[in-house]
C-alpha cells in the first residue's frame, strides 16, 4: 500500500501548493491500510485532475481500492431509471404523464394515481419502503416481491399528487416496473441495453440483491462502536431503479461528460425533461428534476445527486459552465462525499468565479430555542430546533439536524439540504419576544403555516402514555402492535411475518410522541405518533415517518393479556 502525503505544514505552507497535493490533502485522513476508503475521480475540460483509490475494497481481505474497483451508488442511480423511461417514450411505449394505473392495473383503486412524471420528481406521494420494512421487520431478509406487494398494500398516499415533495425510494420501485413492463424485459437489462452498453460503460449494472457475486466489487462496511466493521446488507433482494447500480470512477467520469453534453443517447427534447426542474401545484418551484438535483451553489449552476447504501455514499456531481465534474464513491470511509465535493468546487474555482459563502445562524444568538419543538396541527408535521456544532439547525420528524442557512431575513433549509420541502422562517419571528413563541408561522413548500410550539416542560411517559397502552393493528405495514409501559418507559412493539421490531416512545405532548427504532442503527429511523380520539377514547394513532406519511394504527379490543406492566 502506498505511504500517506505528507499533510501541509500550518508553519510553513509549501513554496508551490500544486493542485494534486490540495486534493490529495482532502482524502489523506482515509488513506489506510486497515480501513474501508473510496475512489474519487475529478475532471475539468476533459483533463483528469484526480483519479485515485484509497483505503481498503475488503477489510477482511486486506484489498485495497482501485480506479478499477467497482462500487454501489446507491440513489445516484435514481437518474437512469428517469433516461430509461424516457427513452421508451420516445419510441412511443410510454407516456410520462400518464397515470401510473395505466401500467399497473393493480394499483389500488381506492387511492389517487400518481403520473409516472410524480413518481421521478418525488411529488406523487408514493410511501417508502426503506421506511415501511424497519419498522415492521427491521433488517430481516425479505422474500422477493415484498417490496411491490408492501406498496401496493397502502390504502393511502403521503399527499395529494402534485401538493408537496418528498423523496421515496418506492416511486422509483413502482416506476421500475412500468420501465420492464412496457420494455418486455427485466429492469437491469433495459439499463444495460439502453444506456450502458452505447455509452461503453462496460464495468456499470444495476444488481438488484446483495447476495449476488460481483467481480470486482467493494464491500460495504458498517463501523461498530469496538472499532471493528460489519458488512453491509441490504435486506430487500429486488433493489431497482431506486438505488441498484454498481460503476467505477472511470466510467462516471465518462457518463458525467456525456451529461453535460449528451450525444450518444437520448433526443434533445428527453435531455431537456431530464433536466426540467418540478414545480408543485402551488406554483412552488422545485431545484429537483428527473432524478437530479439542478440548483445554484453560490451563483454558479451544478447538477448533481447523492446515493447512500448501508455501509457505503456517493456524491456525483457537474458544474456545466465549467466543465468540471466530480465523483466520490464510499465504502465505508468516515467522511461526507456532499461536503468534500463542495470544498473541491470552492477550490477549484475560487472567490473569481463564486459568490460568498451563505453563513450558518449562529446558535448563540437562539439559544431560546434550542431543543423547541413546534407542530402543525393539520399535518402533524413537527419541527424541533437543534445545536448542530454550534449553528442553528432544525429537525423534521425527529430525524437528523440539518444546519440552516442564514440569508438575512430568512433562515431556511432547502430541497437541496434535506428530501422533502423547504422550510422558510422570517428571522424577526423568532427573535420577536425573549424566548421560544408560542405560534411560528413558517413556510413549507411555498404554503404560509402556523406551527404551535409544544410544552416546554413534556409530560410524563408514564401519565400520558397510560391512555396509550393496548393492542393494535396497521394494515399498511400488515403488522401487529402491541403498546406497554413499564415506569416511564414507554414501547411499541410492532410484530409482522419476521422478528419483532421494538419502538422507544417519548411524550412530547398528552397527544404527541416521539418514535425512535434503536434496533435498526443501519437504517436511521424516526417518527412521530399522534394520538386520534372518538368520544374521548383513544381510537388509534397515526404514525409519520421521514418519509411514509400517515400510517394508521387501528385500536383494536383488549385480549385478556396484560398489557401494562406495574412499575
Amino acid at each position: 500500500m502506498r505511504q500517506s502525503a505528507a499533510p501541509p505544514s500550518l508553519a510553513v505552507p509549501p513554496a508551490e501548493e500544486s493542485l494534486a497535493y490540495v486534493l490529495r490533502a482532502l482524502f489523506e485522513p482515509v488513506d489506510r491500510h486497515d480501513a474501508p476508503g473510496l475512489i474519487v475521480g475529478v475532471a475539468q475540460r476533459g483533463r483528469i485532475l484526480m483519479r485515485q483509490g484509497y483505503g481498503l475494497a475488503s477489510v477482511a481481505l486486506g484489498v485495497p481500492n482501485t480506479c478499477a474497483t467497482r462500487m454501489h451508488i446507491g440513489s445516484t442511480s435514481k437518474h437512469f431509471t428517469c433516461l430509461a423511461a424516457l427513452l421508451l417514450a420516445e419510441e412511443g411505449r410510454l407516456e410520462i404523464d400518464a397515470p401510473v394505473g395505466r401500467y399497473l392495473p393493480e394499483w389500488p383503486q381506492a387511492v389517487t394515481q400518481p403520473t409516472l412524471r410524480q413518481l421521478m420528481t418525488h411529488t406523487a406521494g408514493v410511501r417508502c419502503h426503506i421506511d415501511l420494512f424497519p419498522l415492521a421487520s427491521g433488517t430481516a431478509m425479505r422474500p422477493a416481491g415484498a417490496v411491490m406487494q408492501a406498496l401496493l398494500r397502502q390504502s393511502a398516499l403521503n399527499f395529494a399528487p402534485g401538493s408537496d415533495f418528498l423523496y421515496s425510494n418506492g416511486g422509483y420501485q413502482l416506476l421500475s416496473e412500468v420501465i420492464a413492463r412496457a420494455a418486455g424485459m427485466p429492469f437491469e437489462q433495459v439499463l444495460q441495453t439502453r444506456i450502458f452498453a452505447p455509452m461503453g460503460m462496460d464495468e456499470t449494472a444495476s444488481i438488484p440483491d446483495d447476495n449476488v457475486l460481483v467481480p470486482g466489487l467493494a464491500d460495504l462496511h458498517v463501523p461498530q462502536p469496538d472499532g471493528a466493521y460489519r458488512r453491509g446488507f441490504f435486506p430487500i433482494p429486488d433493489c431497482r431503479g431506486e438505488g441498484a447500480m454498481v460503476s467505477t470512477v472511470d466510467d462516471m467520469l465518462k457518463w458525467l461528460a456525456h451529461l453535460r453534453s449528451p450525444s450518444l443517447i437520448g433526443s434533445a427534447q428527453t435531455w431537456h425533461q431530464m433536466l426540467q426542474t418540478a414545480c408543485l401545484d402551488n406554483g412552488e418551484t422545485l431545484p429537483y428534476a428527473l432524478g437530479l438535483m439542478r440548483h445554484s451553489y453560490r451563483g454558479v449552476e451544478v447538477i448533481h445527486h447523492a446515493g447512500g447504501v448501508v455501509g457505503g455514499t456517493c456524491q456525483m456531481l457537474t458544474l456545466p459552465a465549467h466543465e468540471l465534474d466530480i465523483i466520490m464513491i464510499l465504502n465505508g470511509a468516515p467522511l461526507n462525499p456532499m461536503e468534500l465535493a463542495w470544498r473541491i468546487v470552492d477550490h477549484l474555482l475560487g472567490p473569481q468565479h463564486l459568490r460568498p459563502v451563505v453563513p450558518r445562524p449562529d446558535m448563540a444568538r437562539f439559544r431560546p430555542l434550542a431543543g423547541m419543538r413546534y407542530r402543525d396541527p393539520a399535518s402533524g408535521l413537527v419541527i424541533e430546533f437543534a445545536d448542530l456544532d454550534g449553528r442553528l439547525a432544525l429537525k423534521s420528524w425527529n430525524l437528523m439536524p440539518v444546519a440552516m442557512h442564514d440569508d438575512g431575513a430568512l433562515l431556511r433549509v432547502g430541497v437541496e439540504d434535506m428530501p422533502e420541502s423547504g422550510i422558510e422562517i422570517a428571522l424577526a419571528d423568532l427573535l420577536a419576544g425573549q424566548g421560544a413563541p408560542l405560534v411560528l408561522p413558517v413556510v413549507r413548500g411555498g404554503r404560509p403555516l402556523q406551527l404551535q410550539r409544544l410544552p416546554i416542560e413534556p409530560p410524563a411517559n408514564a401519565s400520558a402514555g397510560a391512555a396509550l397502552v393496548g393492542r393494535y393493528r396497521a394494515n399498511d405495514l400488515a403488522a401487529d402492535v402491541r403498546i406497554t409501559l413499564q415506569g416511564q418507559s414507554l414501547q411499541m412493539t410492532l410484530q409482522a411475518d419476521a422478528p419483532a421490531v421494538h419502538c422507544v416512545l417519548q411524550a412530547w405532548a398528552p397527544e404527541v410522541f416521539g418514535l425512535s427504532v434503536p434496533g435498526v442503527p443501519e437504517v436511521p429511523l424516526g417518527g412521530v405518533l399522534s394520538v386520534q380520539r372518538e368520544a374521548g377514547e383513544v381510537a388509534g394513532l397515526y404514525l409519520d415517518t421521514f418519509r411514509s406519511r400517515r400510517l394508521w394504527l387501528e385500536r383494536l379490543p383488549p385480549d385478556g393479556g396484560v398489557t401494562r406492566i406495574a412499575p
